[in-house]
């Protein structure tokens, strides 16, 4: 019998309003850019992937308009008729096709991945060994930049009991009104809930070491990537001077990085993302090699929307250890969806949806009304 091969891949972008701005060091988010992914194969399954970043090109190397054009331009042609059902094999093909383009790599997998599971009628991570979680801990990331909002709004959810771990997001402003912001925030909070820091590579080893010093005073749990990513003798210098944990980021993608890193005692904790990686399955690699190295693991993100969301949590639920959770709030940032359910979270996590694949299913109508390239459409500012 003739193994199904991949018929036609098609991508569109969706611009989705968030519930807020939403204020990161590099950018301030009004609205969140998705490149939807459908992989359609000869024997009537299709599978759905989503490729993000954040804020354009200001995260990383790659841009929603350069995910589209890469996938459709080079690696579609290189897939048509390929075997739907050997996932590696599809892939090292496009390892020759084009270098980097991790993110659009990831929508490639994540469908490729999704079509076989509701092939095969199992959830998506059956295919990676099988989940040993149905519920992965999931923060919240408090980026109004106001202290009273912040606090407002964290006991808010601390009370309905959907998080419990809170992100802020620093390195816009001066160092010494980001410190008081969150060490106001952490004080309100106290043990009731974990408070970490993202600086998004904002400072410099001189600057970073006094601010760490007065964060771990004040009683943040964790900061994470205080240094440009390519400056990872300082990031290891820094883990080796505090007792705080410094989690890697920008400077973790490939299990290349994470050996490097690791071997340099680099980092306490890796923020593992699927975009940055390559896919789930690729992410997986990069998490056995710091698992090995007793790195602890944090189930990162770039805001992806429901689709990459539940790609990602496919994936983090079949790890072992995953000593400090998730971020994968990604879809409670938006106001509308493109999916028909959204992703169920309650008790302080994410529930891994049981159907089979990702356990999705796309709205049409939702696709139809927020694609960027709909007749008369008007682009969310931003």
């Amino acid at each position: 019998m003739n193994a199904p091969r991949i018929q036609s891949i098609e991508t569109l972008i969706v611009d989705l309003p968030t519930i807020r701005a939403h204020q990161l060091a590099m950018t301030v988010m009004h609205h969140q850019s998705l490149v939807i992914l459908r992989l359609r194969c000869d024997d009537g399954v299709q599978g759905i992937g989503e490729a993000t970043t954040i804020g354009g090109m200001s995260y990383g190397d790659e841009s929603p308009e350069g995910m589209k054009l890469a996938i459709d331009t080079y690696f579609a042609p290189a897939l048509i008729g390929q075997d739907a059902t050997n996932v590696h094999a599809a892939m090292q093909r496009l390892e020759k096709v084009g270098r980097g383009n991790r993110c659009a790599k990831s929508a490639v997998e994540t469908a490729l991945f999704d079509a076989q599971a509701r092939r095969l009628g199992v959830p998506l991570a059956t295919l990676f060994g099988g989940a040993v979680r149905d519920k992965l801990p999931t923060l919240w990331t408090l980026a109004s930049g106001d202290t009273a909002k912040d606090i407002e709004e964290a006991e808010r959810l601390l009370a309905e009991r959907r998080h419990n771990t809170f992100k802020l997001k620093i390195g816009r402003r001066p160092i010494a009104e980001d410190v008081a912001h969150v060490s106001r925030i952490k004080a309100a909070l106290g043990d009731r809930a974990r408070v970490t820091v993202d600086v998004n590579q904002a400072w410099n080893e001189a600057d970073a070491a006094p601010a760490i010093a007065r964060l771990e005073a004040a009683g943040v749990d964790l900061i994470e990537q205080p240094l440009p990513r390519e400056q990872r003798a300082g990031l290891a210098r820094l883990a080796a001077r505090f007792v705080v944990p410094i989690m890697a980021d920008e400077a973790l993608a490939t299990p290349e990085d994470a050996f490097d890193i690791a071997s340099r005692g680099g980092a306490d904790v890796a923020a593992l993302k699927i975009a940055k990686s390559g896919g789930p399955y690729a992410v997986l690699r990069t998490a056995h090699v710091v698992d090995a190295a007793g790195v602890a693991i944090y189930g990162g993100t770039l805001l992806e929307g429901s689709v990459g969301t539940l790609a990602a949590a496919h994936a983090f639920a079949t790890l072992p250890r995953l000593a400090w959770g998730t971020e994968l709030f990604g879809p409670l940032l938006l106001k509308e969806d493109i999916v028909l359910e959204r992703p169920l979270y309650r008790e302080f996590c994410l529930e891994l949806p049981s159907g089979p694949g990702l356990g999705v299913t796309l709205d049409e109508d939702k696709i139809a009304f927020y694609r960027r390239d709909r007749k008369n459409s008007q682009h969310p500012a931003g």
